[in-house]
C-alpha cells in the first residue's frame, strides 16, 4: 500500500485539527483555513456500536481476494428494512401528499419582474397535482405508454418535478439529460435511452434542436418548459418531431387514460453517470431503490434526530438529473414539506437561501468549502475583540460536543449570541444539514457542526446505490471525518485489495466497499458485461476504498483505480495527494499529474483569487488575474506553499510538486474536465493540458521552476 494512504487518511479528522500548527489568532492570524481549536487532542473512545455483524470473513480462495465480515446498521440488527406494501412506485409517495396535505406549498420559485428576482411564489399540492395529470394524460396522448421512456433536460425548477411525476403516475420510465455534459453526451443519452418525448428548459431548446437529426428513430416530441419560436418549431418538425409549449402541451385535448398498476420492481429511472472517462453509463434504478432510499431516510432520522414534516422546506439546487436530489426532494414531496428552487445562477446561491429561508440544505463539498472559507474570512476582518470571543466561544463549544452533547445542547449562550449570526446568513431556518457526493475535509465538517446550529450529516453513495449507502449518525461527534454506518436497507463488507496494500482482515481493516440490499441499482442499460464487472457473488464493487472505523462507522480513503507509479517504483495515491494540497487556502482547485516514465509529480493549480491579489499588494506586482497567473514569482510562490502544506500533512518527498501551471479559469463541466459533482475527469484534463504538462516537465529538467 503506498504509505501516504496509510499515514495521512488514516484519521483525517486527526490530521486536520491537531496536526496543523497555526493559532487562530496570532501567528498566522492572515489564514483563514486555520481557524481550528486549540484543544488537546481526546483518546478514540467507543462509547457506542453503530453496526452488528451479521456474516463471516471469507479467507483468499480461487483467484478470489480476501474479504471480511459482512455488517449492518445496528438499527437494522433483525433484518434489513422492510418496505411497505401499500407504495409501489413514487407516485404513491406525491399522490399520498396529495390527498393529505393539498393546501400545502409544494413547488416555489422567485417571481422575476423587470430582471429583478423578488419573493418566492409557490404552488400548492393540489395544483401541482392537477398539473401533473394533464401532463400524464397528454404523454399517452402521443401513444407512449407504460414503459417507454421520456427525457428531461434542465435545471432544476417546477417542470422537472411535473415532468418526472407525470411519468410516474403513466409508469414510463423518466431519463435525465444532464443540465451541462455539452450535445454529445445528450445525443448519445436520447439514441441509447431510445428517448420518445423530452422535457426541455427553453434555454437548452437549441442543444436539443442540435442533436435531432440523429434521434429521430424514437424521439416524437419536444416539449418546453416554457416556450418555441416559430422556427424552432420548424426546423425540429422538418425531422418529423412535434414541438409543443408548456401551456400548448398541458392543453391538448385528449381521452382519459387508466393509471397503469405499477410495481416495485419496474424501472423509474434510467440515470445516466457522466463517468470520468468512455460514454455515460445508464444505471438502471427501480421504484424498489427509490422507495427504499426514501424509507431508510426516514428511518434513520426518526431513530437519531427528528424526521422531516409537512412544516419543513428543502432548497433545491443540487441537479435533480442525479440520484442525491431526486432522493431528498421524494422523501420531502413523501411528507408533505415545501421545495424551493434557486435562480439557477450560482452567483445568486446563497441570496436564494436568504430569501427562502429552508430548514433542510444538501451540499457537496465544494459548496461548503465556499461557506466556511467566507464566513472565515469575515471572521478575519472583524476586530481583535469579535475575534476572540469567536475563538473562545469554538473552543467552548466543541469541547462540550467531544464529551458527547448535542450541538443544541453544547452552548446555547454561545449559539445565541455568536453562531446565530451564520444560521441568519443561511436564511435563519436551517435545522439539518447534508454533505455528499465526495468526501468532506475534516476541518469543514467540524466547524458546520460547531458553527452552523443546525444537525449535520455526511454520508456516501453512487448513482448505483440509488445515493446514500452509508450515512454518519446526528449529534455523534466520533462520526468527523467519516460517512457514517450502512443505512438501513443495505449490508456491507470490505474486500481486500492486495496489489494497493490494502487488508480487509488486518486489525485495521481496509478495502473495497462492496454492497448488497434493497437500493443498489439493477445493472447497467443494454451493458451487461459492464455489470458483470461490477457484480460478484450478489455485492455490488463500489471501486472506492473503506477502512472500518472502532465504533462502526466507514471512513473512505483512497480510489482503487486512481493510483500509478512513478518511475523510480514509488506508488502515488493522487486523490490523497490533492486532499492534501487542497488543504491550503491559496488554492480552489488543484489536479495532480505523474505517470510511470517520470519519477515526479507536475499540477495544474487554480488559485484562490483573494489570496493571489494578497500576495500581489505584499510583493507591489501589477496586472489583471490571468497575467498574474503567468508570472513566475507568483507559480513559484503558489509551488511553495503547496509543498509546505504537504510536509506538514505528512507527504513524502516524491509526493511534492516539482511543477506547477496557474490556471486563472475553472476547471468546468462546459470543458469536460470535471463532473457534474466536480470530480476531477482526469483523461479529459491530460488531453486539454498536455502542452502544460510536457513543459512543466521539461522546465523542471532544466531546473527553470523554482524561482
Amino acid at each position: 500500500m503506498p504509505p501516504t494512504c496509510t499515514r495521512l487518511l488514516q484519521s483525517r479528522h486527526e490530521v486536520s485539527i491537531q496536526q496543523l500548527p497555526a493559532p487562530a489568532y496570532g501567528a498566522g492570524a492572515g489564514d483563514p483555513h486555520r481557524i481550528v481549536a486549540q484543544i488537546p487532542p481526546v483518546q478514540r473512545r467507543m462509547a457506542e456500536m453503530f453496526t452488528v455483524k451479521v456474516g463471516e470473513a471469507t479467507p483468499a480462495a480461487g483467484g478470489r481476494p480476501a474479504a471480511g465480515p459482512v455488517y449492518r446498521s445496528v438499527y437494522a440488527k433483525d433484518g434489513l428494512m422492510e418496505l411497505p406494501p401499500d407504495v409501489q412506485s413514487p407516485w404513491d409517495f406525491f399522490s399520498g401528499a396529495v390527498k393529505k396535505y393539498p393546501k400545502n406549498r409544494m413547488l416555489g420559485q422567485r417571481q422575476v419582474t423587470d430582471g429583478k428576482a423578488g419573493e418566492y411564489v409557490w404552488q400548492t399540492y393540489e395544483e401541482v397535482y392537477q398539473k401533473v395529470m394533464r401532463i400524464g394524460t397528454a404523454i399517452r396522448s402521443l401513444d407512449v405508454n407504460p414503459g417507454a421512456h421520456c427525457g428531461i433536460y434542465g435545471s432544476n425548477c417546477p417542470e422537472w418535478v411535473m415532468a418526472m411525476q407525470a411519468c410516474n403516475s403513466q409508469g414510463i420510465c423518466y431519463v435525465p439529460l444532464y443540465d451541462t455534459l455539452g450535445a454529445n453526451a445528450v445525443e448519445f443519452i436520447m439514441d441509447h435511452a431510445e428517448i420518445s418525448i423530452a422535457f426541455v428548459q427553453e434555454s437548452k431548446i437549441k442543444s436539443i434542436l442540435a442533436v435531432v437529426p440523429k434521434c429521430t428513430a424514437h424521439l416524437r416530441a419536444i416539449v418546453s418548459f416554457g416556450y418555441f419560436t416559430t422556427e424552432m418549431k420548424k426546423e425540429a418538425e422538418k425531422f418529423g418531431v412535434s414541438c409543443f409549449s408548456w401551456e400548448e402541451f398541458s392543453s391538448m385535448e385528449k381521452q382519459n387514460y387508466e393509471y397503469p398498476k405499477k410495481q416495485k420492481d419496474d424501472i423509474c429511472t434510467i440515470m445516466y453517470t457522466s463517468g470520468t472517462t468512455g460514454d455515460p453509463k445508464g444505471v438502471i434504478i427501480t421504484n424498489r431503490a427509490i422507495i427504499a432510499g426514501v424509507m431508510t431516510t426516514e428511518h434513520l432520522l426518526k431513530e437519531t434526530d427528528k424526521v422531516i414534516t409537512e412544516e419543513d422546506s428543502y432548497f433545491s439546487y443540487l441537479p435533480l438529473a442525479h440520484i442525491f436530489d431526486q432522493v431528498i426532494e421524494n422523501y420531502c414531496i413523501s411528507k408533505g414539506a415545501s421545495i424551493g428552487f434557486w435562480q439557477g445562477d450560482i452567483r445568486y446561491l446563497m441570496e436564494d437561501v436568504q430569501v427562502m429561508k429552508p430548514t433542510i440544505f444538501c451540499g457537496v463539498p465544494r459548496v461548503y468549502d465556499r461557506i466556511y472559507t467566507g464566513i472565515n474570512l469575515k471572521i478575519q476582518s472583524g476586530g481583535m475583540l469579535a475575534k476572540h470571543l469567536f475563538q473562545y466561544a469554538y473552543n467552548y463549544k466543541l469541547a462540550n460536543m467531544r464529551k458527547g452533547l448535542k450541538q443544541h445542547e453544547a452552548s446555547p449562550f454561545f449559539d445565541k449570541i455568536v453562531f446565530s449570526k451564520i444560521k441568519e446568513g443561511l436564511g435563519g431556518r436551517i435545522r439539518l444539514m447534508i454533505a455528499g457526493a465526495a468526501p468532506l475535509p475534516g476541518q469543514i465538517e467540524e466547524f458546520m457542526r460547531v458553527t452552523s446550529c443546525s444537525v449535520f450529516v455526511q454520508g456516501y453513495g453512487l448513482t448505483e446505490s440509488c445515493a446514500g449507502c452509508f450515512t454518519s449518525i446526528a449529534n455523534v461527534f466520533s462520526m468527523i471525518g467519516t460517512v457514517g454506518p450502512p443505512v438501513t436497507t443495505i449490508e456491507a463488507r470490505l474486500e481486500s485489495v492486495p496489489e494497493m496494500g490494502y487488508d480487509a482482515l488486518s486489525e485495521t481493516p481496509r478495502g473495497e466497499i462492496c454492497l448488497r440490499g434493497h437500493t443498489l441499482f439493477s445493472g447497467y442499460y443494454k451493458r451487461p458485461s459492464l455489470t458483470e464487472e461490477v457484480f460478484s457473488d450478489g455485492w455490488f464493487h463500489t471501486g472506492d476504498i473503506g477502512e472500518w472505523q472502532p465504533n462502526g462507522a466507514m471512513k473512505i480513503i483512497d480510489r482503487k483505480k486512481n493510483i500509478f507509479k512513478l518511475s523510480q517504483g514509488e506508488y502515488v495515491a493522487v486523490e490523497v495527494v490533492e486532499s492534501a494540497y487542497m488543504q491550503s487556502p491559496l488554492v480552489a482547485s488543484v489536479w495532480v499529474y505523474g505517470n510511470s516514465f517520470e519519477s515526479f509529480l507536475v499540477a495544474v493549480v487554480v488559485p484562490e483569487r483573494q489570496a493571489l491579489e494578497e500576495w500581489v499588494a505584499t510583493n507591489k506586482k501589477a496586472g489583471d488575474f490571468a497575467e498574474l497567473c503567468n508570472d513566475p514569482k507568483a507559480r513559484g510562490y503558489i509551488q511553495d506553499e503547496l509543498n509546505k502544506t504537504g510536509k506538514k500533512l505528512g507527504l513524502r518527498g516524491f509526493e511534492m510538486l516539482k511543477a506547477v501551471h496557474l490556471e486563472p479559469v475553472p476547471f468546468s463541466i462546459e470543458k469536460d474536465l470535471i463532473t457534474p459533482t466536480f470530480k476531477l475527469k482526469r483523461p479529459q484534463l491530460l488531453k486539454y493540458y498536455k502542452k502544460c504538462i510536457d513543459q512543466m516537465y521539461k522546465d523542471a529538467k532544466d531546473g527553470r521552476t523554482a524561482l
